[in-house]
Formats: structure tokens, C-alpha cells, sequence
């Protein structure tokens, strides 16, 4: 089978989730069928990494802009795709966000007949207005166009799943991974802490409440130590935040980390990961730290994907956003051992497994 992926950005130049999934899936399939990558053009001179055929299809721009996504670089990309999106294939499958890239890749799809895939990796519905106010309801209209094109769609969660349900869409649930047996070889780091954070310091993903719960349990005299890994916008803000409560010697930022199995590490000589982000699309880090045998605290969100991943007191802990809950379940999840609970959930979630999921979609389905 000849597919084609379509996204702006690229694994290993850009580390996000989208990125990743499209890599793992892609060079796995590679094994047994032909796969392309059509995104801006992040490398230099390779045309494929992995057995993935890369297809730069415009230079790479700045995907955000003041914080956030560019609507520049969603018109750019959109527009060279539909230039570029060159050559016969049995399937095209493009990443939903940033939406208006769908619409050429449905161009595209109908000029080739190609099958057109969506993968949906977060519905946002009413949210477009918390995040863009009145402006809000064009992203809303787009969003529910997308929902409409022909072809078939795939949610990586079961939120995603759900929300596209309520919009009339049939969706299949092909959920996001984790490389197992890769984590399984990194050594822990020499650097213990008790707490753990990794992801983009953004607002939603509430690391100040998870600071604030620091200062409760050191209130109670409970001495603990936290490990913030990740940047972003609000990283500067955190900062103050910590030298406010005098937690200096509490919490550890340790920015953005370039080698993944750095991470991996920390969160291997750490007792608990807290996640306590009110819109999660899936949560491929709680699934790493299950993987590296430490149980996961999240927050109880319509839009936190994370949720589906936890199995309260088996996997970890889902509780409400608020400083004083988050410490109470802190706690309990220290002083108890759930290492083998973690890990076989987790290595449910291998990318060997996700790809005989979407492999067995395909012959469905195209």
C-alpha cells in the first residue's frame, strides 16, 4: 500500500505528539508499505529518515505566534499543500489541526482518488471561544467543516472520540503509543526527586497549582522535591511564583531537555508524575511514566484526555484541580507501591501494538 502522512511539522526536527505519532507509525509501516511525510521543510538535505520518503513542500515558518498556533503559518502551509501534494496514493491521512491544511489534502485526495483519512487528536467545540473570545466562532465553523469532509476519520482518545460522536461523526479509536521495551533499557537518573512535571509550560497545563501544592505539604512539614521539566510562556511566571512561596529548594526547573532518555531518566528516579492539565489530547508522557513503573496524577477536565489513561488507585490518581487535593493524592501515591500495575497498563500502549490497530483500519476501512 502507497500512504502519505500530512502535517506542518516533523519528528525529530519538531518534538510534539503529533509529531512523534506520525514517526513511530511511519516507520514502522515502512517495513511493509510505502510511506511518505508531507510537511514545511524542517531537515536539511535528507529525503527520508527511517524508511519515511520526505516531501518539504514549503520552508519551515514559526508555528507559534505570541503563545500561540500561527493562523500565517496555517494559511502558508495549507496553500503549498495544495501545490504540492504531488503524486497516486491508496491513502492520505492528515492530521486534523491545523484544520485549513484538511481541505487541500481533500482537494488533493479527490484529483488522486486517494482515500482521505482524518486523525483527530483533539476536538475543541466551545473551547474556541474561552481561547480566541468572538473571533472564536470561525475556528468553530472550520472546525465543523473538517468534521464534514468525506472520507474517514480517527480519534487517538477516548474523548476525541466521544466529542466527534456528539458532532455525528463516526470516528475509530487508534490511540497514540510509547516505544516499551526502548524505555525499559534507559538507566535512572542519579538525580532522585519525588514529584515530577515534563511538558510545555502553557497555562492549561496548571503547573502552578501543582507549585501551590508543594508549599501545602511543606506547610505540613513534609520536605519533598520537584522536578519541572519543559518551557514555554509561562516558564518565567513559574519562577516568581516559586521564589514567592520561598520553594527554592523544593523545585528544580530543568527546561527543555533535547534528549528524550533524559526525561525518561528523571522520571525513573522520581516517586510520582503529576499531570494536572485541563486539556490534555491524549497524555503520551503519563503513559511514559507508567512505563518507567510510577503512577500518574491527573485532574478530573472534560477536555483532559488523560483521564481515559488512569485507572484510580491502580495506574494513579485523577482528582480535582486544586492545590490541597493534588498534595492529599501526592501522598498516597508515595507511599504506595503501583511500579507493576504502571507497567503493564502501559505496555498496552507499545507502537507495535498501535500499528497492527491502524494496519487492521486500512484493510477495514481502505
Amino acid at each position: 500500500m502507497k500512504m502519505a502522512f500530512v502535517y506542518d511539522a516533523a519528528y525529530p526536527w519538531v518534538k510534539g505528539g503529533v509529531e512523534k505519532r506520525i514517526f513511530e507509525l511511519g516507520r514502522r509501516l515502512s517495513n511493509r508499505h510505502e510511506v511518505h511525510l508531507f510537511s514545511l521543510k524542517w531537515w536539511g538535505n535528507e529525503d527520508r529518515i527511517d524508511g519515511i520518503i520526505l516531501h518539504g513542500i514549503g520552508e519551515k515558518r514559526p508555528l507559534y505566534s505570541k503563545g500561540r498556533r500561527s493562523l500565517n503559518e496555517a494559511l502558508y502551509f495549507s496553500f503549498k499543500l495544495l501545490l504540492g501534494l504531488k503524486g497516486s496514493f491508496d491513502v492520505i491521512d492528515s492530521q486534523v489541526f491545523p484544520y485549513l491544511s484538511c481541505f487541500s489534502s481533500e482537494i488533493r485526495s479527490f484529483i488522486g482518488k486517494s482515500i482521505s483519512v482524518f486523525t483527530w487528536h483533539e476536538v475543541w467545540d466551545k473551547y474556541w471561544f474561552e481561547y480566541l473570545g468572538i473571533m472564536g466562532l470561525a475556528g468553530w465553523v472550520i472546525e465543523r467543516l473538517v468534521s464534514k469532509l468525506p472520507g474517514k476519520h480517527i480519534a487517538v482518545s477516548q474523548v476525541t472520540k466521544r466529542n466527534l460522536e456528539k458532532m455525528g461523526v463516526n470516528a475509530y479509536l487508534i490511540p497514540n503509543g510509547i516505544d516499551f521495551e526502548k524505555i525499559q533499557r534507559v538507566k535512572a537518573s542519579r538525580e532522585s526527586s519525588d514529584i515530577i512535571f515534563a511538558g510545555r509550560l502553557i497555562k492549561e497545563k496548571n503547573v502552578n497549582t501543582l507549585i501551590e501544592s508543594v508549599k501545602l505539604l511543606k506547610e505540613k512539614n513534609i520536605d519533598v522535591k520537584c522536578i519541572i521539566i519543559g518551557d514555554g510562556p509561562e516558564r518565567r511566571n513559574l519562577e516568581r511564583l516559586v521564589e514567592k512561596l520561598g520553594l527554592e529548594k523544593n523545585i528544580v526547573f530543568k527546561g527543555f531537555l533535547e534528549d528524550h532518555d533524559e526525561v525518561i531518566s528523571y522520571m525513573k528516579a522520581s516517586k510520582v508524575f503529576v499531570l494536572p492539565s485541563s486539556r490534555e489530547g491524549f497524555g503520551i508522557v503519563a503513559l511514559e511514566a507508567n512505563a518507567c513503573g510510577i503512577p500518574v496524577i491527573t485532574v478530573k477536565h472534560d477536555r483532559n484526555a488523560t483521564c481515559d489513561l488512569i485507572k484510580n488507585g491502580v495506574n494513579g490518581f485523577i482528582c480535582n484541580l486544586s492545590p490541597k487535593d493534588i498534595s492529599n493524592v501526592v501522598l498516597k501515591a508515595i507511599n504506595r507501591d503501583m511500579s507493576e500495575e504502571c507497567r503493564k497498563i502501559a505496555s498496552n500502549y507499545d507502537w507495535n501494538k498501535i500499528v497492527r490497530l491502524y494496519e487492521n483500519f486500512l484493510n477495514e476501512y481502505v
